[in-house]
């Protein structure tokens, strides 16, 4: 059952050691990469800045304090910033549902990889989560990562089926979902996808925009040279 909704916060995954990246996050969490003059989780904030989310919370663990000391309360972009650092990697569902704790408010929650430049319709994609689900936005299928993650039908996600489509690191989610499962555990965020798909409340938005992941050098290149501002 989908219901008029809007999303006003958010949980930036940023924790990640950046090892694809190499060299280029010797020093630095790969959050802090540089793309057109400005770090990706910047760009990330703006975007989100600009469609309405205000509270974020960002989770952190590699070169932690570089991030907060960078970034600071979020003022200068017009949010609320709120760290959870982790002393273990908690992975990406474990990520989410931890930095979720301190943030306030309740409803929905925005999750978006720090290490993706997407102009995404946040507010679209959270006016297709179900009552008690998810919602995750979707992407024609990278160079590597051709055979895709999921399939759509009927406006819902399946593991199954064809075509195939890659996840695109962005989604919305009811918080009660996430809540289901302890703070400060690890796990992966397709384990509560995929009991959402099952119960066939995880929906899904297939972007045609703009896409960058950039979790190797070849795509930090490519960012640099094709990413449009908001």
């Amino acid at each position: 059952m989908y219901v008029e909704q809007t999303v006003d916060r958010a949980v930036i995954l940023a924790a990640g050691l950046g090892t694809r990246l190499k060299w280029m996050t010797r020093n630095a969490p790969k959050a802090l990469m540089n793309i057109q003059g400005e770090t990706s989780i910047v760009h990330v904030i703006r975007q989100l800045a600009g469609q309405g989310i205000r509270q974020i919370a960002v989770n952190t663990h590699y070169h932690s304090e570089k991030l907060m000391d960078y970034l600071g309360n979020g003022s200068k972009w017009g949010v609320n910033l709120v760290f959870s650092q982790e002393t273990k990697l908690l992975d990406s569902g474990g990520g989410a549902r931890t930095a979720l704790g301190i943030l306030s408010g309740e409803g929905l929650v925005l999750v978006h990889n720090a290490d993706v430049l997407a102009d995404v319709d946040v507010q679209g994609l959270a006016g297709r989560c179900p009552e008690d689900g998810c919602s995750l936005a979707l992407v024609a299928n990278p160079i590597h990562h051709l055979e895709g993650d999921f399939s759509i039908r009927n406006g819902l996600i399946c593991l199954q089926g064809e075509p195939r489509y890659t996840f695109s690191g962005v989604s919305v989610w009811q918080d009660n979902v996430l809540k289901q499962y302890a703070e400060d555990t690890a796990f992966s965020l397709l384990d509560p996808m995929k009991c959402m798909m099952e119960k066939q409340c995880c929906a899904g938005l297939l972007h045609r925009g703009q896409w960058f992941d950039i979790g190797r050098p070849k795509d930090v290149i490519r960012a640099n040279r094709e990413w449009r501002k908001a």
